[in-house]
């Protein structure tokens, strides 16, 4: 009967000492040369008892085939991903790996069957990106039988490489922004709350709004898409009391979708209203009025995560870690006055 499964992978040491044989029997086993058959049951049903996955990595190493290395992220229809994807495929350059992409949805389920799926060879690495963060996907992620990292804010844990960012600091930019070009009733629509980046992005604006002792009005979209942005242009613009004259969207689809939905409805951009996104996506700088965006680097992020997942590879024993990128405050059309040119602001991460 298996063990329950441990906090960390269990060694070839470990189902050597089950076994009762030595570490180079329990290697040939494993690897699929032959041995005594009492040898054979032996290591096998201590693998078995122990939950030992092989680390499919470093048997790909050996054997010389090109590492199949796969990035998951929750929206692929989301261009901030195909952004964070050239990234990870910049960072892989000259590694000979494969990259394979996976679109997981929104169901924390879905992630943890991709994570599961890595002990059936599906990839030999995985750089992932998780929407919503949960206690069982961190642990399903940390015991991974592959190396894996983690694009985005787990929290201090110390079991995963991650890459980071602070965008919560990238909206309080923004806000910083707004209030300086003398915009007075400043509006935040978010995602969902119960994601990461809403937490995050709600978090940077209601600490920005207090700070400058404003009114904290926050508005929550469906979704982080055009669509749900539209739709939540009624609510923004029935805010009770007097006109918002500036927005600032959880990303920039939400902001596109705002700025479509105003247009509509006769408030010219950025004159009545000013808008503001984060990601700083191509659409960004094509949408007329261009549109003000923080990005938080989604490109040097996918890069520093390859990076990080071939260091892995190549040292599994090397201590854990965490980079960051910090935000970018990139001035457009959308938000610009006369004494507000196109400019780009940075913040500390």
């Amino acid at each position: 009967m298996k063990e329950a499964r441990m906090s960390r992978r269990v060694t070839v040491t470990e189902v050597a000492q089950r076994a009762g044989v030595s570490v180079a029997s329990v290697s040939r086993v494993l690897n699929g040369i032959a041995a005594r058959p009492d040898t054979e049951d032996r290591v096998r049903r201590a693998a078995e008892e122990l939950g030992y996955v092989p680390d499919a990595a470093a048997k790909a190493l050996k054997l010389g085939r090109p590492l199949q290395l796969a990035i998951a992220v929750d929206d692929i229809a989301n261009p901030v991903y195909a952004l964070m994807m050239h990234g990870v495929e910049a960072g892989l350059l000259g590694s000979g790996s494969r990259l394979l992409v996976s679109s997981t949805g929104r169901r924390p389920a879905d992630l943890l069957e991709l994570v599961e799926g890595m002990s059936r060879g599906y990839a030999d690495g995985l750089i992932i990106s998780p929407l919503r963060r949960t206690p069982e996907l961190i642990d399903a992620l940390a015991q991974a039988p592959v190396p894996v990292v983690v694009i985005g804010d787990i929290g201090d844990d110390e079991r995963l490489d991650q890459v980071r960012t602070d965008s919560g600091l990238g909206v309080s930019l923004a806000y910083d922004h707004l209030v300086e070009s003398g915009r007075s009733r400043i509006a935040f629509v978010n995602g969902p709350r119960d994601t990461t980046p809403g937490r995050s992005r709600s978090a940077g604006f209601v600490g920005a709004a207090e700070r400058h002792r404003r009114e904290v009005l926050v508005v929550e979209a469906e979704d982080f898409t055009v669509e749900a942005g539209e739709a939540a242009w009624p609510e923004v613009a029935g805010t009770s009391g007097r006109r918002v004259d500036a927005v600032i969207a959880a990303n920039d689809l939400v902001a596109l979708g705002l700025a479509r939905a105003a247009l509509d409805a006769g408030r010219s951009i950025p004159r009545a209203l000013a808008v503001v996104g984060v990601d700083d996506i191509g659409m960004a700088s094509i949408f007329r009025p261009s549109l003000t965006s923080v990005s938080l680097g989604a490109h040097e992020r996918g890069r520093l995560a390859a990076e990080l997942l071939l260091r892995r590879m190549e040292h599994p024993g090397a201590p854990v870690e965490t980079r960051f990128v910090s935000p970018q405050l990139v001035v457009r059309e959308s938000t610009a006055t006369p004494s507000t040119p196109s400019t780009t602001t940075k913040g500390d991460a």
